[in-house]
């Protein structure tokens, strides 16, 4: 019995983000995940200020997470099981997120095709309507990224494995 594709990215959810060092030292959290599209939630902190006076978001946090959220509904988009690196992404500012409001980045495939992925998205500051940038972007599966794919399976393995020894030797 083979597990549909929501199954799968419900199993992979934990590692989507938190498998990402850039992503965890941002405070990115997935918000949801479904076939061809990724909610991705980057919150307000101290860290994440542009600039003091105002207490602006920096734009760079804006373009991770638009470019996270991108490609994690590529991921999506593409079956779940197939590691994506950026291809071309392009931001357009429209305004400066509100100080003190987490961003949102909603993204969602719009295309497949062979092994590329068009994506595009927005991010928010909670008004969908009125968004502080949005994104258009292509992935590609690469040998590069499946590598990177295969490792982090593997350390996801090994910490599971240590996981259940610990239990099981907690239980004993």
């Amino acid at each position: 019995m083979s597990d549909t594709l929501q199954d799968k990215l419900d199993t992979l959810a934990g590692l989507l983000v938190d498998g990402s060092p850039h992503a965890v030292a941002l405070g990115m959290k997935l918000v949801r995940v479904s076939p061809g599209e990724a909610v991705i939630r980057a919150p307000y902190q101290p860290e994440s200020i542009g600039d003091p006076e105002t207490g602006v978001m920096h734009g760079g946090v804006v373009t991770a997470l638009l470019d996270h959220a991108c490609g994690t509904a590529a991921f999506a988009g593409l079956g779940g099981d197939q590691a994506v690196a950026t291809l071309d992404l392009r931001l357009d500012y429209m305004r400066p997120a509100k100080p003190g409001c987490d961003v949102i980045a909603e993204a969602k495939t719009v295309k497949v095709s062979g092994l590329i992925a068009f994506v595009s998205a927005i991010a928010h500051d909670g008004d969908e309507t009125d968004p502080v940038a949005t994104a258009h972007a292509a992935f590609m599966v690469t040998k590069a990224s499946q590598a990177a794919a295969e490792r982090a399976r593997a350390r996801a393995e090994v910490e599971q494995h240590v996981a259940n020894e610990k239990a099981g030797g907690a239980a004993s």
